[in-house]
Order: structure tokens, then sequence, then C-alpha cells
């Protein structure tokens, strides 16, 4: 009998009118115009500024057993990878699992402290996702973002879950969830409103 595969779950905190990031993203501005510094921060602050008010969320983040991420939310490391890079998190990211990044051009895994690897896969999201499972087994696969990424994966109707952490800020433009995206049939599972954002569960429905 064969054993059933884990759940592949999206997990990505947008703005009220749907973007993961805005317009203009570098370097220095990894969210380019993100109605603050570039960081991320307006975006993010139901985390970093109110954690306890939203610590069921925060603790199921990094609770799959493998992870995939496109080469953006990776770095800025564009093209070849002419220089050393690790992600934004540092020596020890807190993914503490197999992540499994898209890519056009090959590079070997990069072992992390904490049990994280980076895997880097140059040959589409059907194979980096029949790679996430393998590694995950059942306890399911995370695609974290960006929204790009996600919105293959969703188009491609690879998605079971999707987990949307929305903020009471609009940014007009930029990198934008759903785009491209055909209709989809969605089961509202859970909703739960805090003081600087209203998370939201929904089941995609085949």
């Amino acid at each position: 009998m064969t054993k059933p595969l884990g759940r592949v779950v999206c997990d990505i905190t947008i703005s009220a009118d749907g973007y993961a990031a805005g317009l203009n993203q570098t370097e220095q501005r990894p969210f380019g115009d993100d109605g603050g510094d570039g960081s991320g921060a307006a975006l993010h602050a139901w985390m970093f500024d109110t954690p306890d008010e939203n610590r069921a969320e925060i603790d199921r983040l990094n609770t799959a057993g493998a992870f995939i991420m496109g080469r953006n939310m990776f770095g800025p490391v564009r093209g070849e990878w002419d220089r050393p890079w690790n992600g934004w998190w540092g020596g020890d990211p807190p993914f503490h699992a197999p992540v499994f990044v898209l890519t056009h051009h090959p590079r070997e895994p990069q072992p992390m402290e904490g049990g994280t690897t980076y895997h880097f896969v140059t040959d589409g999201i059907a194979s980096a996702l029949a790679r996430a499972r393998e590694a995950a087994g059942d306890a399911g696969v995370t695609v974290l973002g960006g929204a790009t990424t996600v919105n293959q994966y969703l188009a491609a109707g690879l998605i079971d879950e999707l987990r949307l952490h929305i903020v009471p800020l609009t940014l007009g433009a930029g990198t934008r969830l759903f785009e491209g995206v055909p209709p989809l049939r969605l089961e509202q599972v859970t909703s739960r409103a805090a003081s600087r954002v209203t998370h939201l569960t929904y089941r995609v429905l085949t």
C-alpha cells in the first residue's frame, strides 16, 4: 500500500491589495517599495512587533518536512552564482530541514547549521516538489514564496492549502499573489483577526 503524501502548503504574507513585495526590489531593499524601508518590516510587523498575539501562526511557519522557495526569495544574486550567497537568514536558518531553491543555474547543495541544507533545482517546479516530497515524507511541504513561485504552483494545481496573512496596508504595485493564476475554488478553513494582520486558511479544491 502506498504511503500517503503530506500536504503541500503555501504560507505567505500579503498586503490588503494582494502584494507580497513592492516594485524596485534591490539587495538593500529586498521588498522594494513596501511602505517602509524596503526590509519587509511593514509587511511582517505582525511577526516581529506583536509575536505573542500571533504565536500559533508563527510557530507553524517552519514545521514542514521540506521547503521550496524561488531564487528571488533566496537572495539578490541573479544569473550565474558569481559570489557566495547562502540566503538572508545567516548561518543557522530557521528552516531546520531541506530547502529546495528554484534556479536556472546549477550549484552544489549548501549545508548550513541547524539541519538546513539548500538544494538548487534547475529542472522546474514539478521536480522541486517531487524532491521536497521525498525529503519530507508525510511531514508535508511548504512553498514559502515569493509570490511568483507560489503563483506557478497554484497555476499547476499543486497547492493543497493556502495560509494567507493579510496586513492592513496597500502597495499599489509589485509582486502580486494570484497574478496569472486561473480561477480557483477555495474552501475557507479558518480565519482570525489580530491587531496587525488577518490570518486566513483556505483549502484549494480540485
